[in-house]
């Protein structure tokens, strides 16, 4: 009954597994295995013919991962997922697993700067031509898609705009044209499932709010089972001719008995098998703990970003907040549209200093954390345009909503009171 839940509290903690069935252990094991014995020739072979699903090499698969996809895929509404060893592992997998040599992709301007770096010099040097669009109007997507886009891509609150993306316009689009959009729902899990508004495929940096404790490093894919790649055979030749890497598997015909999952296992047995990009057991072990908190840190991240949002607005030091609770018009649309029990943990403002000021700021902090990252138990702070989009130009820092005088905050699980009185110390010194 449980796994038959729509519940995230339920889901985080019974989907796809009961007990150990050796031991009895209610807590999932660390499979600390680089190897899995078959049983004989015949299932090793029918192992890697795809004839049967089953343990093979830890580089693929593993045990302990394999709860750790089975519970993110049930709380976003998909049908299988893939665990990585990074969020950016995930972002490239993403889209190389349809995208090769010559095929483009179209990307919105309001990325975190790791990806939009990732997408526009890194994916460039394969061959892969990014195009970036500014999403707020959803068009911009159809405007810059030809025969050779094979897929869109977005945040859905996106790190550091904080602008939710319009999921269902632009997924629209895409179903018309026949190209999947794929969210990267890092900032936003339990509070947005992108699957239920067309999105086809997500993914998570795992190291954020999925673990929550700054421990572990980790990404997850997850297939919605949802778009029709057969149908659109020739926008996906990757998914619908012989794949030579495979002895000449066609995707689509080949994994047909085991539901709409072609996209994932290409994902699994191509590029994770070749490129060499798995997430440990242990950290899915660790992974599997924050889980299992998620839903509720989640309300006590979006309550406390709010109380934030409401007691810097005004402030005689920012010149503006960036929090979705402050937002007006067609942002605040989206926000409401999108987005259910939480605006999000993440917070930005600009200071009225410029970057001097934002300097100040961040030194004279003394509970918030000055890292590079987002989605820790603790209250983080950290300022973009000097650290994680310092290798974008002015220009596209501008584009993904950097200001020399912008701070991001990720707010944390402390009480609200210590909250405020330090980022109030923090401002004065400022």
């Amino acid at each position: 009954m449980a796994t038959n839940s729509k519940h995230p509290e339920t889901l985080v903690l019974h989907a796809g597994y009961r007990s150990d069935p050796t031991t009895n252990a209610v807590a999932v094991p660390i499979y600390q295995t680089t190897s899995y014995q078959f049983r004989d020739t015949q299932h090793a072979a029918n192992l890697f013919g795809l004839a049967e699903m089953g343990n093979i090499y830890t580089r693929i698969m593993n045990p302990t991962n394999d709860v750790l996809e089975q519970r993110v895929a049930a709380l976003e509404g998909g049908v299988a997922a893939l665990t990585l060893g990074s969020g950016q592992a995930a972002s490239l997998f993403a889209v190389q697993n349809i995208c090769h040599a010559g095929d483009n992709f179209v990307a919105s301007t309001d990325l975190y700067g790791g990806t939009w770096n990732l997408f526009a010099n890194t994916m460039k040097s394969m061959g892969i031509e990014c195009r970036f669009v500014d999403p707020a109007d959803p068009e911009n997507f159809r405007r810059a898609t030809d025969a050779k886009t094979r897929c869109y891509y977005a945040e859905t609150l996106p790190n550091p705009k904080l602008t939710v993306f319009p999921i269902g316009e632009v997924a629209r689009i895409g179903r018309e044209l026949g190209v999947p959009l794929i969210m990267d729902n890092t900032a936003a899990p339990v509070i947005c499932r992108p699957l239920d508004h067309g999105a086809a495929i997500v993914m998570h940096s795992t190291t954020k709010y999925i673990g929550g404790h700054g421990t572990s490093i980790g990404g997850i894919l997850v297939d919605g089972g949802n778009f029709d790649w057969e149908k659109h055979k020739d926008r996906f030749p990757m998914l619908n001719t012989p794949d030579p890497s495979y002895h000449g598997a066609v995707w689509t015909q080949a994994v047909k008995p085991m539901g709409p999952v072609a996209y994932i296992i290409k994902a699994r047995v191509t590029l994770l098998r070749d490129v060499g990009a798995p997430m440990s057991p242990f950290n899915a072990f660790m992974f599997i703990q924050g889980l299992e908190t998620l839903p509720l840190r989640m309300r006590v991240h979006c309550a406390n970003a709010n109380a934030v949002a409401k007691h810097l607005s005004g402030h005689a030091k920012i010149a503006k907040v960036i929090h979705p609770t402050v937002m007006t018009g067609e942002a605040k649309k989206r926000a409401e549209t999108y987005l259910s029990g939480g605006m999000g943990a993440l917070l930005g403002f600009e200071l009225k200093g410029g970057a001097d000021a934002g300097r100040k700021f961040i030194d004279s902090l003394k509970m918030f954390y000055h890292v590079a990252n987002i989605g820790d138990a603790r209250s983080l702070a950290i300022h973009p345009a000097s650290t994680t989009h310092s290798q974008l130009t002015a220009e596209e820092q501008a584009q993904t909503g950097v200001t020399p005088g912008y701070v991001r905050l990720s707010i944390g699980l402390e009480h609200i009171e210590d909250i405020l009185a330090d980022l109030d110390q923090a401002l004065a010194a400022a």
